[in-house]
């Protein structure tokens, strides 16, 4: 028990460093407000967002409003963020609208979703343990601050460099990505509305080219936003360029692609329909079916 504790003390711990590291560097050279920068404001946000959701959360032991208040964290710090900037350029203002768009859709996607489903069976082992339903949350608010870090430094960094071209190839990235998972998402909600398919896997529209084209759209979006922000980096917030990487590792190693792996894996996995569309078609980058 007490070795439980101080592992998640420590991993609680790393998560408040890595937090920090990525607010300092973005902060660096960028606005300030009360000699604080507006970046590491924002960044402990993040975290206060999370840590005050926290506590009706874990009284109530639900997960209901875990995903709604995760878009809500990135809401609150663009919204922050623009309002303690006191010089915003045009390429600030296209990047908080674009992480304003992006989260609210998606904020309102997840929330439907969990109140049709009832649970998240993520949350079916950690929501009785505190300490562990804490760090869930406080792993939100470092998903928020990472994830828009390059959107932060842009808004905050201070830098009116015209958008130019690199920036438009950024926004045309971001902008195929956002399609590509409302598309994915929107099909996949339709798909499990159709009481046909109950209890079984989609493999039309979008999803009989890629097995997760909702992630692959997530991580191209970032990758565009990054795109943007490479023309007004400088000094330490280049190290905000973890974002997209960030996502993939995220979405590949951790939470996302692993984990509906497995759980397909449990209830399809002897299905000779489920073995030929996994073997036939990309795990992420969407790519024609081989057959």
């Amino acid at each position: 028990m007490q070795n439980e504790l101080v592992k998640r003390l420590l991993i609680l711990l790393l998560i408040l460093l890595i937090g920090g590291g990525i607010s300092i560097a973005g902060g660096d050279g960028g606005a300030r407000f009360a000699n604080i920068p507006v970046f590491v404001i924002c960044g402990a946000w993040a975290f206060l967002v999370n840590w005050i959701a926290f506590l009706p959360a874990n009284a109530a032991q639900t997960e209901k409003y875990y995903d709604l208040v995760g878009s809500l964290t990135y809401l609150s710090m663009i919204g922050l963020a623009l309002l303690l900037t006191t010089q915003i350029s045009s390429r600030g203002l296209i990047a908080a609208a674009m992480v304003a768009i992006w989260a609210m859709r998606l904020g309102t996607f997840l929330f439907i979703r969990i109140n049709n489903d009832g649970h998240d069976d993520r949350f079916d082992q950690i929501k009785v343990k505190p300490s562990r339903f804490f760090i869930a949350w406080t792993i939100q608010g470092l998903w928020a601050l990472v994830t828009a870090a390059c959107a932060l430094a842009i808004i905050t960094g201070g830098n009116q460099t015209p958008v130019g071209v690199l920036g438009k190839l950024g926004i045309i990235i971001w902008v195929v990505g956002f399609i590509i998972e409302v598309v994915a998402d929107s099909q996949k909600s339709a798909f499990r509305k159709n009481p046909n398919n109950k209890g079984k896997f989609i493999s039309t529209g979008i999803w009989s080219w890629s097995r997760h084209p909702n992630y692959f759209g997530e991580i191209s979006l970032w990758f565009g936003m990054a795109i943007i922000a490479l023309p007004v980096l400088s000094g330490l917030q280049w190290l905000t360029l973890i974002s997209p990487i960030f996502v993939i590792f995220l979405l590949t190693k951790v939470s996302g692609i692993p984990t509906l792996a497995k759980k397909a894996k449990e209830r399809w996995g002897d299905d000779a329909d489920y073995q030929a569309y996994v073997a036939n078609t990309s795990l992420l980058f969407p790519l024609p079916p081989k057959k």
